[in-house]
């Protein structure tokens, strides 16, 4: 019993740890008001790549002798254990899921950036099309929240675009 109760300090403390990550994660993006789309690309290939490590550790062998331990004692902790598990396997399917998707845009953000008003907006129909696949299919980038946050940055991005052109032109 005193190891069993040394063990789940150790998981209450990973519990704390791994709660604060996921508070972190779902708290509102503080960004500057002209970023572009690229930076939405950017912000969730961090988050897959946090998530991915955290799973890795919780995947890995020592984590499951202690969780196996503690399943043999029938310890009261697994219960938010494994709550805890699925909701950062939810968030690292999120992050990988919409990685995915926004690479799709990839290819219209060096255009949007780079050229002039009149080929941007040659671009904007086929750009238009993928927002929309990617709202009809993806199934965790499908909300007001997420679409809202992309058009802006795209916003941002073909003003700034504008912006540069009449100042160079």
């Amino acid at each position: 019993t005193e190891v069993t109760e040394k063990l789940e300090e150790v998981v209450m403390i990973w519990t704390k740890q791994i709660r604060q990550v996921l508070v972190e994660s779902e708290q509102i993006r503080r960004e500057a008001d002209d970023v572009g789309p690229s930076a939405e690309l950017e912000h969730w290939k961090s988050r897959m790549s946090s998530f991915n490590s955290l799973l890795d550790e919780i995947k890995s062998s020592r984590v499951k002798k202690i969780i196996s331990i503690l399943q043999a004692a029938r310890s009261k902790t697994l219960k938010q254990w494994k709550e805890l598990d699925g909701r950062v396997t939810i968030a690292a399917n999120e992050a990988k899921d919409n990685v995915r998707y926004l690479y799709t845009l990839d290819n219209f953000f060096g255009p949007l950036a780079n050229a002039s008003p009149v080929t941007v907006m040659e671009h904007i129909p086929s750009l238009m099309n993928t927002v929309c696949m990617i709202y009809c299919t993806s199934p965790y980038y499908n909300t007001s929240e997420r679409m809202t946050s992309l058009f802006l940055k795209i916003t941002n991005q073909m003003i700034n675009t504008c912006k540069t052109y009449l100042c160079e032109g």
